[in-house]
This record gives C-alpha cells, structure tokens and sequence, in this order.
C-alpha cells in the first residue's frame, strides 16, 4: 500500500487538474500554481544554496556539507517545459546530492510558450559544456532530470554527442518524458489514477514546445527516434500508476536494444515524479537512497560523506 505521506503527490496533481477545468475558482496564473510544486519536499539539512551562471544560463548549485566538489549532478528540472524552476526543484535535488555525497548544479533553462524548442536543448547543451570548461572531467558527472527534465538530459546526451563531448558517467532520469507522439498505452490504463497528465494535457504541452514546426519524431525532440548508442548508463525510475509509465519503459527498451547499461525500476501505486516528496514519504526517499547507491561508485565516490578518490574511475 503506498504510504499515507505519499498521498500528497496526488493531491496536489487532482487540484492541478481541479484549476484546469475550473479557471473561475482561483486568481493564480498555471506558473503560480506551479510554483507550490516544491511545498511537497522536506527542507534537507545540511545543504548551502548559492545561485550561479552555468554558460550563460541561470543556475543554482546545492552544495551539501562535507560532499566531494569534484563531483557534479546536473539537474533538469520537470515541468512541461512551461513550469518548474531551480526553486521548485532545489530541495529534491539537494536530497540527491546529499545522499550521493556530490555538489548538484541545477538549471533555469528557457520555458515555453515565450521559447520552443531548441531554446532548452541549447540551454541545457551550453550548460554541461561549461562544466567541462570549468575542468569537472566527464566522468566525475551525472545528469539527472525529472518528467521533462528527464528528456532533456536525454536529448543534450546526444547533442553533446554530436559535438564530440565527452559523455558523463551516468543518467539518473525521474518519470521521463520522452515520447512527443504519445503513443503509450498507459495514458488509458492509468488515466483513472494519474490524476492530471491526461493525454490532451500532455498533447497541449507538445503543442508549445514544437511550435516551431519541428516534428515529434525528430531524436533530438523525442529520443525514442535517436541512436542511442554510447549513452551513459541509464537509471530510471517510474511511478506505477502514471500516465507516461510506457515513456519510462519504451526509453529502457530502446536504450538496451542499444546496449547502453538500463535499470528501470517501477514504483507501484507512485505518481509522475513522485520523488518530490522526499523527506516526507518512504517511497521518495528508497527511490533517492536507490538512485545514489547506483549512481556513487560511477562517480568514485563510496560513502555520501567521504571524499572522492583522486583519479578514481
């Protein structure tokens, strides 16, 4: 049985819904409503915030106490492309960086309907580019992001790819969305538990990004299209009763069939990027405790609060 505390993850997507088809009742802009996205996770201890320019995009990092400065997570935050922000999203992925012992830089990249694609993919490619000008070498870094986020870090991969960048160490993808022509069957089986990414929500979000006319098949707008040989070693995670389960599973299946390195673990009866309640609900906190014992030895580290090897692989 999912736990009381993880309850609040659907609450808060059934109000999302609640706004959406009764505008009359509240005064909030979709953003505003949004930005209470981050009243689900806890406050973690222990972890310094300081706002930052990540080659030319806004950024935060979230440095816990003690964590290994050589080592990075860059984080995408969800949203749709048309919310979410570093403050939505700095408590979860402070929680990562602190059970993972690393420093997380997290990015403010541009958001629709004001910029389409490519404008994100540019943000988060120009990003990990300055990490590495920044002399974090490729494998002391993970890339993390959540919902579209999760995508996002998918799609930069292979734009970095393309560039002749090194590659990081690891993916660590939340509930990510991939798939731009909607083609999972979850979006029926699980429409009555989901509670707000209904297929004409997401259909609508498609609209805005691909405004500008390029098309839901193209690898770097919908990775299920790419070659994704070389990635990094994936980690995924997904709620059991999500909408954009069958994204989850579809990138796992195409990734293997790649022969990238796949975990996918599915969480029953948890919601699109459930993860949000860490600090607050078991299952949020097994899900982080499970993505950092993944993720620690691909960066060298061992212990969340021990330092980083020098030159460990």
């Amino acid at each position: 049985m999912a736990s009381k505390q993880s309850e609040a993850v659907a609450q808060m997507y059934r109000s999302w819904t609640f706004a959406r088809l009764h505008p009359e009742t509240t005064v909030q802009e979709p953003r505003e409503t949004n930005d209470r996205w981050g009243d689900l996770t806890a406050e973690p201890r222990g972890v310094d915030y300081i706002e930052a320019d990540a080659g030319g995009v806004p950024a935060m990092w979230a440095a816990p106490k003690t964590c290994a400065e050589s080592r990075v997570i860059l984080c995408r935050h969800g949203g749709g492309f048309v919310g979410g922000s570093v403050y939505t999203h700095r408590k979860l992925f402070g929680h990562l960086a602190k059970a993972m012992g690393a420093r997380a830089l997290l990015l403010q990249y541009r958001l629709t309907p004001e910029h389409a694609h490519p404008a994100q993919l540019d943000d988060a490619s120009a990003a990990y580019a300055s990490l590495l000008r920044a002399g974090i070498e490729a494998k002391h870094i993970a890339v993390s992001g959540d919902s579209s986020g999760g995508g996002l870090s998918v799609t930069a991969m292979l734009r970095a790819r393309e560039q002749g960048l090194p590659l990081p160490a690891a993916l660590m993808l939340l509930s990510p969305w991939v798939d731009m022509e909607l083609t999972g069957d979850s979006y029926e089986s699980n429409r009555e538990k989901d509670g707000f990414f209904y297929r004409e929500v997401v259909q609508g979000l498609v609209a805005m990004f691909l405004s500008k006319g390029f098309s839901p098949r193209d690898p770097f707008v919908n990775p299920l299209h790419a070659d994704l040989v070389g990635l990094p070693p994936m980690y995924i995670q997904a709620g059991g009763d999500e909408t954009l389960l069958d994204d989850s599973r579809k990138l796992a299946a195409h990734a293997r069939s790649a022969h990238v390195e796949v975990r996918l673990d599915v969480f029953p009866e948890q919601r699109h990027t459930f993860q949000m309640a860490a600090g607050r609900a078991p299952e949020a906190d097994d899900a982080i405790r499970r993505l950092a014992e993944w993720a620690r030895p691909k960066l060298g580290l061992t212990t969340p609060t021990a330092p980083a090897r020098d030159g460990a692989a």
